[in-house]
C-alpha cells in the first residue's frame, strides 16, 4: 500500500504515497512495468544501452548541419571512425528535411535503436521526414559489400595503463564497442541471422598474466540476449608470431606500455594451459567457476607435466583444444543455463555403460550466475588417435570414386541405383555396386553398427529417468508433426524473401504444397510404435572419427541452433539415421566441386557425374541403414512395420533437409542449392 517503501501507516507517512489514480502504485509499478516490454521502465532502459554503446554521443566531436527547414535540429559527432548523426523534429507537427550528406556516399545510415538500415547514401539530397517531436540517431557505417571487398580492418583502441586495463568496469566501453563486428566474422558465433544492438562485457575471470575469460551479453533487436564466453589475451604488435587466423585478432590497443594485438584467447597456449590448469588447483568461488573431475581424469591426464595446446581446425558452434595426445578440451561458446547434453550424455556413456566407441569424458567446467542452474562453460575428452573425421575420410574415398567414375562413364551410365532411401526394408548392395563404390560401402555397414550400438546403449539407462525410454505415443506424433511443418513454413518463407533466386529455389516454391502433403504422410497412416530415447541430435560425418579400423562418435551436444531444453528431448533414433543419410548427401556434393575433381574434367563435372553422385549417396544409404537396422533389431527402437518405419524416417530426413536449409541461409548461402536439391530428389521419390 505504500508501494513497497514502507510498512507504516500511510497517514504517517513523513512524504505521502501519490494517491492520484492515474500514478498510483496500484496503476504505475515496478513489476507491472517489468513484466511489459512495452513499458516506459524498458524503452529507458533500452535507451541507456543505446546511449552507453556508443561514447561518440558524449565526448566525439560536435558539427552542425543546417538544413533549409530550420524546425529541424540535426547534428553529427564524430570519434575515431565512429560516426553518428542526429536528426530531431523541434516542432509539435510532422516535417521533412533534405540534407546534404554527399561526402559520405556509399554509406549506410543505421538506426540504432533498431537497428533498421536505411536506404545507402548517395550524392543527391538525403530526405527524412519525421513525427512531431520525432529523431533519428544513425550510426553511418560502410556498405556491406565494399565491407566484404576490402575484408575485415582491424580497429584501434587506446588506454592509460597495460593492455588489461580494457577490462576494468569503467574501461570496457570501447572494447565492447568493436566486439560486435569481431563476433560477426567467428564462425562459432550462432546469431548470424540476428541484428546486434550491443555487446557488454559481463564477469572476466583472470588466468595469470595470459590472460583472462570473459562472458559477453550479446543483445539483438528482437529476440533475447545471449552469453557468450570469449577467452582474451594479447601480444606485443611488433613481436613474431601473429595468431592465426587473422579472424581472430579483436583489435589493435595503444598502452602506456606499447602497442598490442588483443586476440581470441584460444590462440594463446599460456590462456590454453591456464584453463587446463583449473582441474589441478580450482579456481576461487570469487570467479563464479566451478570444476567437476571424473574418477579417471588423473589416469587421462597422465600427471601434472606441461601439454603442448593446439587449436582443433573444422570447429563451428565451439571450440577445441587439443593437449598432446592426452586430452581434449571443448570451449563451449553460446553459454546456456542447465547441463550441456554433450556433458551429460558422454557421462552416461562413460561411467554407466562403458561404451567403447566414444571420447571418455574427464571433467567440465561450469558457470554460476547465467540462471537458476549452472551453465557449462567447457568439457575435457579423453584424446581420441584417429587419422581424421568421417567427413574427410568419405570426401577422399569419393575422390577415388569420382575418379573411377569418369574413366567407366566413356563406357557406360552410372550403375541402377537402389530405390529410394526411405522405402524400407533397404536393397542390399548389388556385387556391381560394391565393385563400383569400393571399400567405403563396407566402412558405411560398419558406422550403421556403431550408431545402433549406440542407440541400444543411450536406452539401457532404464533406472535414470534422463535416459530411461519412452514409448512414441500418438501425441508425440502430432506433435512431430506440428514442429516440422511449422520449421518448413518458416525455413521455406524466408527463401521465396531472402533466395528466390538460387538455384532450385524456384522450383521448390512451386511445390510448396507437395512438401505439406509429404509431411502428412505421418499421420495419415495411422499410430507409429517404437520408443524414443536421448539421441545425438546433430549427427554427421563430422561428428565421427575414424581410427583407421573403426569409428568413434563424439559431441553430443545436438544441434546448437536449439534451446538447450529442447536438445534434451527424447526424439526416435531414426533422427540420428536421417543426419547421417543427409550427411551422405552433402559429402557427395562437396567432392564434386572440390578441385581435383574440375581438374579431370575440362568443364562442369556436374552434367557427366550427377547420376554417378546419385548412385554414390543411395548406395552408401542403403548399406549403413541395413546394418543399421540388423542391429537394432536387439531392442524396442525402430517400429517394427516396414510401412511404419518408413513414414517416420521419410519425415525426419525431410526435416533434416529443411532444417539444413534454414541453417545455410543464414551462415552459408552458397550451399543453399544442396538442401533445395535434396528436398526436390525427396518430393521426386515421394511421386
Amino acid at each position: 500500500r505504500n508501494a513497497g517503501f514502507s510498512q507504516a501507516n500511510p497517514q504517517r507517512l513523513y512524504l505521502p504515497v501519490v494517491a492520484d489514480p492515474e500514478y498510483q502504485p496500484g496503476a504505475i509499478n515496478v513489476e507491472a512495468q517489468q513484466n511489459n516490454r512495452s513499458s516506459l521502465l524498458w524503452w529507458m532502459r533500452h535507451l541507456i544501452q543505446v546511449r552507453r554503446s556508443h561514447p561518440v554521443l558524449a565526448t566525439g566531436d560536435v558539427e552542425f548541419l543546417f538544413p533549409d527547414n530550420r524546425k529541424v535540429l540535426v547534428f553529427l559527432r564524430t570519434l575515431g571512425e565512429e560516426r553518428v548523426l542526429v536528426v530531431a523534429n523541434l516542432a509539435r507537427s510532422a516535417q521533412f528535411v533534405e540534407l546534404d550528406l554527399s561526402r559520405f556516399a556509399g554509406m549506410v545510415p543505421v538506426e540504432l535503436f533498431g537497428p533498421t538500415a536505411f536506404p545507402r547514401i548517395g550524392e543527391l539530397p538525403y530526405f527524412l521526414t519525421l513525427g512531431p517531436y520525432g529523431s533519428y540517431w544513425f550510426a553511418l557505417t560502410r556498405d556491406e559489400d565494399t565491407a566484404a571487398e576490402e575484408g575485415p580492418r582491424i580497429p584501434s583502441l587506446s588506454v592509460r595503463g597495460e593492455w588489461a586495463t580494457l577490462l576494468d568496469r569503467r574501461r570496457r566501453r570501447q572494447l565492447e564497442q568493436v566486439l560486435p563486428a569481431f563476433l560477426q566474422r567467428q564462425r562459432w558465433f550462432g546469431a548470424k541471422g540476428k541484428t546486434m544492438s550491443g555487446a557488454e562485457i559481463g564477469n572476466v575471470v583472470p588466468l595469470g598474466p595470459a590472460g583472462a575469460l570473459a562472458f559477453v551479453t550479446v543483445s539483438y533487436a528482437e529476440g533475447e540476449p545471449d552469453v557468450y564466453v570469449l577467452p582474451l589475451a594479447a601480444r606485443t604488435a611488433e613481436g613474431d608470431g601473429w595468431p592465426p587466423p587473422e579472424t581472430a585478432v579483436i583489435a589493435e590497443v595503444e598502452a602506456s606500455d606499447g602497442r598490442w594485438l588483443l586476440f581470441d584467447g584460444v590462440w594463446e597456449g599460456a590462456v590454453a594451459e591456464a584453463l587446463l590448469a583449473l582441474f589441478d588447483r580450482r579456481p576461487p568461488r570469487a570467479s563464479g567457476l566451478d570444476v567437476e573431475r571424473t574418477g579417471s581424469f588423473r589416469r587421462i591426464r597422465g600427471g601434472r607435466d606441461p601439454l603442448p595446446a593446439q587449436v582443433l581446425s573444422g570447429e563451428q558452434s565451439n571450440t577445441s583444444i587439443a593437449f598432446g595426445d592426452r586430452l581434449i578440451l571443448k570451449l563451449i561458446r553460446r553459454l546456456e543455463t542447465g547441463r550441456n547434453p554433450d556433458l551429460e550424455i558422454g557421462r552416461f556413456l562413460t561411467e554407466r555403460v562403458a561404451f567403447p566407441n566414444t571420447a571418455p569424458v574427464a571433467g567440465a567446467i561450469s558457470a554460476r550466475g547465467v540462471g537458476r542452474e549452472p551453465g557449462t562453460v567447457a568439457i575435457v575428452h579423453g584424446f581420441v588417435p584417429n587419422e581424421g573425421d568421417a567427413w574427410s575420410f568419405a570426401l577422399d574415398a569419393l575422390d577415388d570414386y569420382y575418379g573411377e567414375a569418369l574413366a567407366r562413364a566413356t563406357q557406360g551410365p552410372a550403375p541402377q541405383p537402389p530405390p529410394p532411401l526411405a522405402w524400407l526394408p533397404p536393397e542390399p548392395p548389388s556385387d556391381e555396386a560394391r565393385d563400383v563404390v569400393g571399400p567405403f560401402l563396407l566402412n558405411a555397414e560398419l558406422l550403421g553398427q556403431r550408431v545402433a550400438e549406440l542407440h541400444l546403449a543411450l536406452a539401457s539407462g532404464v533406472d535414470d529417468p534422463a535416459f530411461a525410454p519412452e514409448p512414441f505415443t500418438a501425441m508425440y506424433q502430432r506433435s512431430l508433426y506440428q514442429s516440422i511443418r511449422s520449421l518448413a513454413s518458416r525455413v521455406l518463407r524466408r527463401l521465396r524473401s531472402r533466395f528466390p533466386d538460387a538455384e532450385g529455389a524456384a522450383d521448390l516454391l512451386e511445390r510448396e504444397r507437395e512438401v505439406f502433403d509429404r509431411l502428412d504422410a505421418l499421420l495419415r497412416g495411422g499410430r507409429i510404435e517404437g520408443m524414443r530415447i536421448r539421441v545425438h541430435g546433430d549427427f554427421h560425418l563430422g561428428q565421427v572419427l575414424w581410427t583407421g579400423s573403426d569409428f568413434v562418435i563424439i559431441d553430443f551436444e545436438g544441434e546448437p541452433a536449439r534451446p538447450l531444453g529442447e536438445r534434451r528431448i527424447k526424439r526416435s533414433p531414426l533422427a540420428d539415421v536421417a543426419g547421417m543419410l543427409r550427411s551422405f548427401d552433402y559429402a557427395a556434393e562437396q567432392a564434386l566441386r572440390a578441385p581435383s575433381t574440375a581438374m579431370r574434367v575440362p568443364e562442369d563435372p556436374r552434367p557427366v557425374l550427377e547420376d554417378w553422385a546419385r548412385a554414390w549417396r543411395r548406395w552408401t544409404s542403403a548399406a549403413f541403414l541395413a546394418r543399421y537396422l540388423e542391429t537394432a533389431e536387439d531392442g524396442p527402437l525402430v517400429p517394427e512395420d516396414d510401412e511404419q518405419a518408413r513414414r517416420l524416417l521419410d519425415a525426419l530426413v525431410l526435416e533434416k533437409a529443411v532444417y539444413e536449409l534454414g541453417y545455410e541461409m543464414d551462415n552459408r548461402p552458397d550451399w543453399v542449392a544442396t538442401p533445395v536439391r535434396g528436398i526436390l530428389e525427396l518430393l521426386d521419390d515421394a511421386g
